[in-house]
């Protein structure tokens, strides 16, 4: 038996031998063989592109690594270059030596010298620590000492003690109690006395019998005049009336102070009106 080759058409005409060729699979067998060589050719040739390709981008690769490393070289170099550059355009500047003025001292040690009981001085004794409690002179919160005369520095220094302000009192404020209350020339006894002799019981309040107290509240002012006079507590409509008057016309008083300063205070004076049986 003869070999038959695949690859040609004779195998398919011997097999479609005596039968209808113009069916369909004799056409589909006759066309194999082309259809084999066309794909071992495409095969081929996307081989070769892929490889192409794979080594194409090799060759790429290696020079831009060679072009980088170059670059970073080429940099490093530089940096080193400038760094050089700048180290020899510092100048060391040294600063000037501080001169400390030495002072002498002004205070000299004195040896101490040995005497008798008898030939001590009382403001010579030592102060025990009572008698230095009762001293009345400011104490610093630190001294200054010198000392030796030949290497001595003295630490010239002045503390001010400052005295502590006193609290602000406002102005138009109107106090009910201060320090120093206001007082009437002469006292409580004068301004009782003032009150009985100013005070005229009115004609109405006596005809029908009203008597009583009538308390009176008033502000003494800085300069010691009296303003704001109001009824505090009333007894009759015509004895609040008179109390209100014979306030009014009491002479300056003797103002309040508060904190070393003169201020408003305000005070109440009862008036009395009794009726003689």
């Amino acid at each position: 038996m003869s070999k038959i080759d695949l690859i040609s058409n004779d195998w398919v005409d011997l097999i479609f031998e005596g039968k209808n060729q113009a069916y369909g699979a004799y056409k589909l067998r006759k066309g194999t063989s082309r259809r084999n060589i066309i794909s071992i050719i495409i095969v081929v040739v996307v081989a070769l592109l892929a490889f192409s390709v794979i080594a194409i981008k090799k060759i790429v690769d290696a020079n831009t690594e060679k072009v980088a490393s170059t670059q970073v070289t080429e940099l490093s170099n530089l940096e080193q270059k400038q760094k050089k550059a700048e180290v020899k355009k510092q100048i060391k500047v040294q600063e000037p030596e501080k001169v400390v003025e030495r002072v002498k001292s002004s205070v000299k040690f004195t040896a101490p010298v040995i005497k008798k009981d008898s030939e001590v001085k009382p403001e010579d004794e030592i102060k025990t620590q009572d008698q230095l409690m009762q001293n009345k002179a400011a104490i610093g919160s630190f001294d200054v000492k010198g000392n030796d005369d030949a290497n001595g520095e003295v630490l010239k220094a002045k503390e001010v003690i400052a005295q502590p302000e006193p609290p602000k009192v406002e102005e138009n404020k109107v106090f009910d109690m201060v320090e120093e209350m206001p007082s009437f020339p002469g006292g409580p006894a004068a301004l009782m006395q003032f009150l009985q002799s100013n005070t005229h019981y009115p004609a109405v309040a006596q005809e029908n019998g009203v008597q009583g107290r009538v308390t009176v509240s008033f502000v003494v002012e800085k300069d010691g005049s009296i303003t704001d006079v109001q009824v505090a507590r009333s007894a009759d409509p015509s004895l609040d009336k008179e109390a209100v008057r014979v306030v009014k016309s009491m002479p300056r008083w003797t103002p309040g102070r508060q904190n070393g300063s003169t201020v408003r205070v305000k005070f109440n004076v009862p008036v009395t009106f009794r009726l003689n049986n």
